[in-house]
């Protein structure tokens, strides 16, 4: 009996130490099981340092991190938007430009008059050079439409307009090709690559934004698409560009600190795109200008270091339209630090400022490919010259 009163505990408490044992080590499996439908921990793309014209070694420990989606907060995570398809968001541009005209009524305003002087072609140049289409352009449309207008002795209203916007058509010159490399392209080793877009300009003109909107144009063109968050230097840059990404279920490339080398961050973007198989990589870069020296040497190194998995297929300046020449002084500084390729021109809501389509065209030798056109996700579009003059005109 004694025998049996001692085992009997012995027993239930062997049990109940087993008990314990199993329920701590199973409690991890189930929380894992449990938030198997919420975002996952993401790891971030940490920059390794590395010299200039170096390829970025390795990656942080744990592994090169590969494409990853960076989660926003569960309380301000949205679920993916549908972007708003190119057709649709051409139409409503248009007619927000048109809808501003106050460049075209100006202009149509001296010239619908029934006997013009000297003071009123001074009025009409006084308003083209207002709109910031620049005084090379300017002077060149002034005399050919002061001389079509006395060859052909012509005054009303509506032969007038349609002389102008043929001049005006002719200065915005719609033969430029302003297609954009969205497509996975040959590189040196006859092997298939994203097409790598990046994105300058100085901070303030939107060049953020507009690297989360083209990325949104893009997905609405069923396009597959990484971003690259290169401006280290913002500390606000990348939540920006990784609440972009969110919103259209597009992945982006971070660094895990402030200050990271921000060619690693390319470079890391780039290869990530390139193993997914992703037609665009597009980088948003850092936007300082304190010095030319110090952002030729950067962005040459953002190229340089890139374009070692993927060539760089565009490059994009983002200017303010209403800087005027404020911007095209900055364009000057940029196109002599990198082949531009294209223009976006964003904040170009009225069109008393359209005249810049033709000033940094003219300045840079590249076309406007996008203009933005207010402050909603969907308000970038592709550059249209036709539709472009005729709002300007409207």
């Amino acid at each position: 009996m004694t025998d049996q009163t001692w085992f009997l505990p012995a027993v239930l408490g062997v049990v109940l130490v087993l008990l314990v044992v199993g329920v701590v080590l199973l409690a991890p499996r189930r929380r894992r099981r449990g938030q198997a439908g919420a975002p996952p921990h993401v790891p971030t793309a940490q920059a390794p340092e590395s010299g200039v014209g170096e390829e970025p070694e390795g990656a942080p420990e744990g592994g090169r991190p590969g494409l990853v989606d960076v989660p926003l907060p569960e309380t301000a995570a949205p679920s993916v938007e549908g972007p708003e398809p190119v057709a649709s968001r051409l139409v409503r541009l248009r007619d927000r430009l048109a809808r501003s005209g106050s460049f075209g009524q100006a202009l149509l305003g001296v010239l619908a008059r029934d006997h013009i002087g000297e003071g009123d072609w001074e009025e009409l140049e006084d308003t083209l050079l207002a709109a910031d289409l620049g005084v090379g352009p300017t002077t060149e449309l002034m005399e050919s439409l002061r001389t079509r207008v006395r060859v052909l002795g012509t005054r009303d209203a509506d032969s007038v307009r349609a002389l102008l916007r043929e001049l005006l058509l002719a200065q915005v010159d719609p033969a430029m090709d302003r297609a954009l490399a969205d497509s996975p392209s040959l590189g040196a080793d006859d092997e298939l690559h994203p097409a790598t877009v990046l994105v300058v300009g100085v901070n303030g003109t939107g060049k953020t934004t507009t690297v989360g909107k083209l990325a949104r144009l893009l997905v609405a063109s069923d396009r597959d698409v990484v971003l690259g968050a290169a401006d280290t230097f913002r500390a606000a840059a990348a939540d920006q560009l990784a609440t972009w990404g969110s919103r259209v279920g597009v992945p982006v490339i971070r660094a895990d600190r402030y200050g990271a080398d921000p060619a690693s961050v390319a470079f890391e973007a780039v290869r990530a795109a390139d193993e997914a198989g992703a037609d665009v990589v597009i980088v948003d870069t850092a936007g300082r200008l304190q010095n030319k020296a110090g952002l030729m040497d950067e962005l040459g190194k953002i190229a340089r270091v890139a374009s070692r998995r993927a060539p760089i297929a565009e490059t994009l300046l983002v200017l303010d339209a209403t800087t005027g020449q404020n911007g095209l002084r900055q364009a000057r500084v940029f196109a002599e630090v990198v082949p531009l390729t294209g223009i976006v021109l964003t904040k170009l809501d009225g069109s008393a400022k359209g005249g810049i389509v033709v000033a940094v065209q003219r300045e840079l030798g590249v076309p406007v490919k996008f203009v933005g056109l207010g402050e909603g996700p969907d308000d970038l579009a592709p550059f249209e010259p036709d539709a472009f003059v005729d709002a300007l005109l409207a």
